[in-house]
């Protein structure tokens, strides 16, 4: 890196330190929410031990007897739903219905049942925000703004990057010093401590807070990143949902049936996710994973299926998209660190800390020198002419 500008220096040393006292708050707010998200639906489940099931020489019940006892359960709510396979045997499998007549107010809050897949029990409802971790969630996603908050986010996320790369720049030493300037010294001094955890906090997890902020941004405001990337690498759009033929018999197949169909496609992909009709033209949608796709919960391999003949009427392959559409398909994954399993998750987690860890000592920085400052100006003035 070339020797910084003088000039430059104090401008960007104002703009990282005014917007870093300004916004700090925020900037602490998205990285604890954030390192909490990465495990949500475990920690959602650690919250809620009755989620948990056993699977001791159990097997699933039918696709189908599960779909039966919802509707059993929830005779008015007449649009599709979403059946969620867990990852584990001892997790639930989740309905979501999008449209709840109790938040139609809202653009996201759909209601939550968790059923046991063994016994087709419905062990929990739930309506999204109003139980601790979607709450979290939708303060780390809107701000609790609902649909405003995406593009307040989205500004923010920007600033956060900005501050973020000024003191990167404002920390860059000289080549003789890079091993000092990456470690923290021995010291009594709680001013140099400070100085040290500040330096370190935004320096070694700096590439992976950059890249969860700008998937971040990416998540939030589409409407403004996609056209872009489509300018790159144009994006294969998704023709027009598909409807169900009306038959004579009008006699729909079984879930279980459509996810067999599906399965036959793509034979060593993992269920994911059942999307039942919406309405008597609605088809069922089933949601696979193929083994190179990054997003585990939400893989781009889905199959469309007329709810009636069981013909496949359309077909998302991601091995055979564009290299826009591969990379939308990355924002999610890299975003919560899943696309590198374990490890990657562990890291965006952790990295997560250093947001609020910044903001206390960027404050208590902000403090020492203010102090220093003042001391400054009164031995100058106690002192003699």
């Amino acid at each position: 890196m070339t020797a910084k500008s003088p000039r430059l220096c104090p401008k960007w040393r104002a703009i990282h330190h005014y917007t870093g006292l300004i916004l700090g708050i925020v900037f602490a707010i998205i990285g604890l929410t954030g390192s909490i998200l990465v495990y949500y639906l475990e920690i959602d489940e650690w919250l809620n031990a009755a989620k948990s099931v056993s699977s001791t020489d159990k097997t699933y019940a039918s696709y189908q007897s599960i779909w039966d006892a919802i509707q059993a359960s929830e005779p008015n709510r007449q649009h599709a739903w979403r059946l969620e396979i867990p990852e584990t045997p001892e997790q639930t499998i989740t309905a979501r219905y999008y449209k709840p007549a109790e938040s139609t107010h809202q653009s996201f809050a759909p209601l939550m049942l968790s059923i046991n897949p063994y016994t087709s029990e419905i062990i929990s409802k739930r309506l999204w925000g109003h139980y601790l971790l979607t709450w979290i969630y939708d303060l780390h996603y809107t701000l609790l703004l609902d649909a405003t908050g995406k593009l307040v986010m989205a500004i923010v996320g920007l600033l956060l990057a900005v501050v973020l790369m000024t003191g990167v720049y404002l920390w860059w030493p000289s080549l003789s010093k890079i091993v000092s300037a990456l470690s923290v010294k021995k010291t009594r001094n709680p001013q140099r401590l400070i100085y040290d955890l500040h330096k370190i906090s935004g320096i070694y997890p700096f590439i992976i807070l950059q890249i969860v902020t700008f998937t971040g941004i990416a998540l939030e405001i589409p409407q403004y990143i996609n056209p872009l990337i489509h300018y790159i690498s144009p994006l294969e759009e998704q023709n027009t949902k598909p409807l169900s033929t009306l038959n004579s018999q009008n006699h729909p197949i079984t879930i279980d049936q459509a996810v067999t169909i599906a399965e036959r496609l793509f034979p060593n992909a993992k269920l994911c996710w059942i999307e039942t009709p919406d309405g008597e033209l609605g088809t069922y949608r089933i949601n696979l994973r193929q083994s190179f796709e990054p997003n585990r919960r939400f893989p781009k391999t889905n199959i469309w299926i007329d709810q009636y003949s069981g013909e496949v009427l359309q077909m998302n392959d991601p091995a055979h998209q564009s290299a826009g559409n591969t990379l939308l398909n990355w924002l999610h994954p890299l975003h919560n660190g899943e696309a590198f399993g374990s490890i990657g998750r562990g890291l965006v987690f952790v990295s997560g800390f250093a947001c609020p860890i910044l903001f206390v000592t960027g404050i208590l920085r902000s403090h020492h020198k203010k102090q220093a400052k003042r001391l400054k100006q009164t031995r100058s003035l106690s002192a003699p002419n």
